[in-house]
């Protein structure tokens, strides 16, 4: 069986030596040193499977398995590390890794992991059919308490509108369903909705992604790319994060939406695209502001029209409709037969307070279809911390847990605070404001 294999690695020589094994093998194989090169290989060649480090020099490998997948679904991308971490392993196959390795203990898995690759690759293959984006409109939006009506009244409101909108909320609060439901809602349905994280990307790639590049604009630019700003003409541009994005890419994206026009990266042309742009953050931005963080005028560009999502904490009523709705997406998924829920199983779900939202409670769910025994969902499935809300002073308490989490990262990362963010899944910002918090240096 021949195959197409991209290999993405900065150790040069470790590059070098997988390349000759996998050769070796008759494989078609390219190699690439940075994220950018490799998103640039992508776009030229038909590749089949991608093998790439964790730690690479521009982007964090378990979110680059994320933005692989959104662009080439029928690939399967193959993770390797130096560090063995569980976090990063489970995360990286959630974001639709095919398997992940620790460098030294590969030597006799890698071929065989590859061929079975290979073949999922090919049934991948055999199944696509063309297809438009599904349609996740308002009723994709679940729940009946007062705060989320009223955010979805809102919504459908500035749904038949062009105006900008402006998500706010904590993490894991649905900002993302509700931008798919907007557009779907608009005249602009029609057209792409294209969404990308501004805190998954370096400055240099996240430029790239949004403006596009001529060919030769930089290093590995061998012909020329859409950026998102482009993809999104007629349609609808998402900017998740958007308090993450370098203040540098504030300006231009200030004039983009000034103008409607933009310039490429490499290229002196201006060109123009008409797209309704709905953005999101977890942060205070007025807080950004006052910190020399954010531009005030891109704020109020953005912030024409604002839906505050409430955190889950604040819609308890909601949460045994929204477990009900996981268990059934979950329970199909794994192929499992009729499930019965006990009383107390919805009872724990409504005690927690939930810090990482509709998100957390999503994974909670789909821990205990795993954890169950019999086919029954019972407390005992739960998680134990779910079971109750404890205070800041209790050892087990979610802020006091949190602060042993971001001590041992930092501990992981020898004190890289770049690195630790990353792990963390949070901006850097965020992360010195939860230093300060609690004390930490």
């Amino acid at each position: 069986m021949s195959g197409n294999i991209l290999i993405i690695d900065d150790e040069i020589k470790l590059l070098k030596l997988l390349g000759m094994i996998l050769s070796q093998e008759n494989f078609n194989v390219k190699e690439a040193s940075t994220a950018r090169s490799a998103m640039t290989m992508l776009e030229q060649y038909d590749f089949d499977v991608v093998l790439s480090d964790v730690r690479l020099p521009d982007a964090f490998g378990v979110e680059l398995v994320r933005s692989v997948k959104t662009k080439y679904p029928h690939l399967e991308v193959i993770l390797m590390t130096a560090f063995g971490n569980i976090t990063d392993a489970v995360q990286a196959m959630k974001n639709g890794a095919y398997d992940y390795l620790v460098k030294g203990d590969d030597n006799d898995k890698i071929i065989p992991l590859v061929y079975k690759a290979l073949d999922k690759v090919k049934d991948n293959k055999s199944r696509v059919v063309p297809q438009v984006c599904v349609n996740k409109g308002f009723g994709e939006i679940i729940g009946i308490s007062p705060l989320i009506l009223q955010a979805k009244r809102l919504a459908e409101k500035v749904a038949l509108t062009d105006a900008a909108v402006l998500l706010t909320g904590e993490t894991g609060t649905g900002k993302e369903v509700f931008a798919n439901a907007i557009h779907e809602g608009s005249e602009r349905k029609k057209n792409s909705f294209v969404a990308i994280n501004c805190s998954a990307f370096s400055k240099e790639i996240l430029e790239s992604e949004l403006f596009g590049h001529k060919q030769g604009a930089f290093t590995g630019a061998l012909k020329d790319k859409k950026g998102l700003i482009e993809e999104a003409n007629g349609g609808t541009l998402f900017l998740d994060e958007i308090g993450e994005m370098p203040i540098e890419l504030q300006a231009k994206l200030l004039r983009v939406l000034e103008t409607k026009e933009f310039i490429k990266m490499g290229e002196t042309k201006v060109s123009r695209s008409d797209f309704r742009l709905i953005a999101a953050t977890n942060r205070d931005l007025v807080a950004e502001i006052k910190q020399g963080n954010f531009r005030e005028d891109l704020y109020f560009r953005l912030n024409v029209f604002e839906i505050s999502l409430p955190s889950l904490r604040e819609r308890k009523e909601d949460v045994k409709m929204l477990a009900k709705n996981f268990i059934d997406i979950f329970s199909h998924k794994l192929h499992l037969p009729a499930i019965k829920v006990e009383a107390d199983y919805y009872k724990a779900l409504e005690k927690n307070d939930w810090k990482g939202n509709i998100r957390e409670l999503r994974n909670a769910v789909e821990r205990s279809l795993i954890l169950m025994d019999d086919h029954v969902l019972n407390a005992e499935s739960l998680p134990h911390y779910s079971e109750k809300t404890v205070a800041d002073s209790d050892p087990l308490s979610i802020r006091s847990l949190e602060k042993i989490h971001i001590q041992k990262v930092l501990e992981y990362t020898k004190g890289n605070k770049a690195e630790a963010a990353r792990l963390l899944e949070i901006g850097i910002a965020t992360l010195y404001r939860k230093l300060e918090e609690y004390g930490l240096k």
